[in-house]
């Protein structure tokens, strides 16, 4: 039986946030890439409920404040795109080219892998908007016919996989312009991606922070144009 403080209004909160600070300090122990923060404390949320047999309805009834906090959290990251303005109007064209591309080729691509595993509609809008922040992408997939709650999983493991290989990729590509490997993680992998722009420096971080608002914009603009080619 489930306990007074398990049904308490903020025990979903308190989970969610007791298992990122342990899975960030585990995570600064072991320093690999393989052991994440959003991923580990994802799994220790979930063995946690299963070995209390606490019921995800009852998690989520307190989680679901945490998801409240993620449009302001986005929006903050304009406090370091504005200490690197100067940076922005410098590249601005190259910039706004190289995130164009992106979502280009982020469309592309679920196209492609549609044709190829004969997505219906239904499975073709979810995954198309897996590349932008979530408060974006779930409107917007309920818009060109998707399913919101199958395109946030989407999301969620674009972002823990741009989190997760952005680094070492960037270093076996030799790609070392903090501007440029900004821009390429939060046009691919949005918040998620972002948080570690911001731990590799406050240039990538803010071109990240850049790439985020862009690529939402580009994004609403063009997949209502693209969502019915299947």
């Amino acid at each position: 039986m489930e306990s007074l403080f398990v049904n308490s209004l903020f025990f979903g909160t308190f989970l969610t946030a007791f298992c990122y600070v342990v899975s960030m300090s585990i995570s600064k122990r072991l320093n690999s890439p393989f052991f994440n923060t959003l991923l580990f404390s994802v799994f220790l949320v979930i063995l946690i409920l299963k070995v209390a047999n606490i019921k995800y309805e009852t998690f989520m009834s307190g989680a679901q404040y945490v998801s409240y906090l993620l449009t302001p959290a986005t929006i903050c990251l304009a406090v370091p795109l504005y200490e690197k303005r100067a940076l922005v109007k410098k590249y601005f064209f190259a910039i706004f080219t190289g995130i164009f591309v992106a979502v280009s080729a982020n469309v592309f691509a679920i196209y492609i892998f549609s044709l190829i595993f004969s997505f219906t509609h239904l499975q073709y809008a979810t995954f198309l908007p897996k590349s932008i922040t979530t408060a974006i992408g779930i409107s917007l997939a309920e818009e060109i016919g998707g399913t919101p709650n199958l395109t946030v999983v989407a999301i969620c493991i674009t972002g823990i996989t741009g989190h997760i290989i952005a680094e070492p990729l960037c270093k076996f590509l030799k790609i070392n312009e903090p501007v440029a490997i900004g821009v390429a993680i939060g046009a691919s992998s949005h918040a998620l991606g972002t948080t570690k722009a911001i731990e590799l420096g406050e240039t990538e971080g803010a071109m990240s922070g850049l790439a985020i608002v862009l690529t939402g914009i580009l994004t609403v603009a063009i997949l209502p144009l693209v969502s019915n080619l299947i």
